[in-house]
């Protein structure tokens, strides 16, 4: 796997060329011992049921994995917390405010973005909504899609993380 700071050569402190890999999970300068932790950004996906057991899903608007199905979500903005965040990305992607909602599961994501691998920890959560919620498109989805529950299938799903949640989910 390549090493997330992989092409980070200066040290962000010091700006010498001296920033080298330390071990697997960080890099240090040898010039002033400035050390780095990339650490997982936080996500967050809704599987949102309607009362008739149809899931909500998303056409992905943009790259990576754009044209294929994915839950409502994103990444979680500094400061928020991940529900903040859930609410957000769910709202910004199909309009609506959710407010029943519980967590149900994480799995971890590489995420490919601007020529890097985003490493991610996403977390699932369980949400319901009234079948007449008007949902709407926007932000990074294309259309918003209703699936029965029964017919949903991961290998439409884009991102490796909901592929993975959703194989455990559907069991």
């Amino acid at each position: 796997m390549k090493h997330p700071l992989e092409d980070f050569h200066h040290c962000p402190h010091c700006g010498r060329p001296t920033f080298e890999v330390h071990n697997a999970f960080s890099k240090r300068c040898t010039s002033c011992g400035f050390e780095f932790y990339p650490n997982a950004a936080a996500a967050t996906a809704a599987l949102i049921l309607t009362e008739r057991d149809e899931v909500v899903c998303v056409l992905r608007n943009n790259e990576p994995a754009k044209g294929t199905l994915d839950l409502p979500g994103g990444f979680v903005n500094p400061g928020e917390s991940l529900i903040e965040g859930l609410k957000r990305e769910v709202k910004e992607e199909i309009g609506i405010d959710i407010e029943d909602y519980r967590f149900i599961g994480s799995h971890p994501n590489v995420y490919p973005f601007s020529g890097h691998d985003v490493h991610t920890c996403d977390a699932f959560f369980l949400c319901r909504i009234s079948t007449a919620a008007v949902l709407q498109a926007g932000d990074d989805a294309a259309e918003v899609l209703l699936i029965p529950r029964a017919e949903l299938c991961p290998a439409r799903f884009g991102l490796a993380s909901i592929r993975r949640f959703l194989e455990d989910y559907l069991g």
